[in-house]
């Protein structure tokens, strides 16, 4: 009981904080299929939201990437597209930074409803070690969640980045 009832305040905590952020900017972890789900998603995402600024982390290649939000009425220039990251620990470390520097304190984060849960653990370690907050919100899929197991190998993957400033990743030639 003891372990759990911090645990429970926690979670409460950030589920009111969560009602509470209201994000500087959109943050989307690539990953999406040939039918860009996740770019699409936020193209539609971003008409909603027209004075924040966009960052993708991998994903579909640039001109695929342009012509989703071009015909989504979407400015172009609104987008930051980065190649670097190699995995989902990646997308996060390669961009916390660059978020801090822009003074960003909250963002939305975009990615696939299946791939939440582990999104959600190292963004709460990695955006959280620099102050910055974030609102989940998910691309629907057909795909189940995946295995616990994955969360806490990238959890503890996070967890060592900002400990130590590395991944624990292979780095991957990315054609972007």
């Amino acid at each position: 009981m003891s372990f759990i009832l911090p645990l429970l305040v926690w979670w409460g905590y950030k589920e009111v904080q969560n009602q509470l952020v209201h994000p500087q900017a959109v943050l989307v972890l690539g990953g999406s299929t040939r039918r860009l789900e996740r770019e699409k998603f936020t193209a539609n995402f971003a008409t909603k939201h027209p004075n924040i600024p966009i960052w993708i982390s991998g994903g579909s290649p640039p001109r695929y990437t342009k012509e989703v939000f071009t015909k989504s009425g979407v400015d172009p220039t609104r987008l930051h597209l980065d190649y670097e990251a190699v995995d989902t620990v990646t997308n996060f470390t390669t961009l916390v930074d660059d978020l801090q520097a822009r003074g960003i304190k909250s963002v939305y984060l975009i990615t696939s409803d299946f791939h939440m849960r582990r999104a959600c653990v190292i963004g709460e370690i990695v955006l959280g070690s620099r102050g910055i907050e974030f609102k989940a919100i998910s691309v629907p899929s057909e795909q189940g969640s995946e295995p616990i197991e994955k969360s806490i190998r990238d959890g503890a993957r996070a967890i060592l980045w900002v400990a130590t400033g590395y991944t624990g990743a292979h780095k991957a030639k990315k054609n972007h």
